[in-house]
């Protein structure tokens, strides 16, 4: 079997177009493992930091992982009828979601990885940074980044 492709979703309409662009370049014969991240809350919030408490209870912290993990699910579900996908592994990531990339990737043996961008930049880049920068520079494999729309 051939190493797999990852597919990153995050529910957002440019994701499913950059997808869609992606797959376009690489056709459908290819294996694709669909993958969205949970956005779980930081286990920081049980033990708090600094003078400051807990900000949730373990039972309020596992109900908030568990909806994470639910709305991942849904993405991936949303994305692989979207994508016309019917074939397609799908995974839920946890953790930091560059970093949960890339170690998937690593993880399975990927050949590729596709990733949209939002295209943002300036001061909210350079503050923030961003999970396709962060996958290109990282990734242990060829990153496809795209912003999607019509081909030309």
């Amino acid at each position: 079997m051939t190493s797999p492709v990852l597919l990153c979703a995050d529910g957002s309409e440019e994701a499913l177009d950059a997808l869609a662009a992606g797959i376009g370049l690489l056709g459908p014969r290819v294996s694709y493992v669909l993958v969205a991240v949970a956005d779980a809350p930081d286990p920081d919030v049980l033990s708090g930091t600094g003078h400051a408490g807990a900000e949730l209870t373990a039972q309020e912290f596992d109900l908030a992982v568990g909806r994470a993990h639910e709305s991942a699910r849904q993405v991936l579900s949303e994305a692989e009828v979207r994508l016309g996908l019917d074939d397609v592994e799908v995974r839920v990531l946890g953790g930091e979601p560059a970093a949960a990339i890339c170690a998937m990737a690593a993880d399975v043996g990927a050949r590729a990885i596709v990733i949209g961008t939002r295209g943002r930049g300036g001061l909210k880049r350079a503050l923030l940074g961003s999970v396709s920068d962060y996958v290109v520079r990282n990734a242990p494999c060829t990153v496809l980044v795209t912003r999607g729309g019509p081909p030309d």
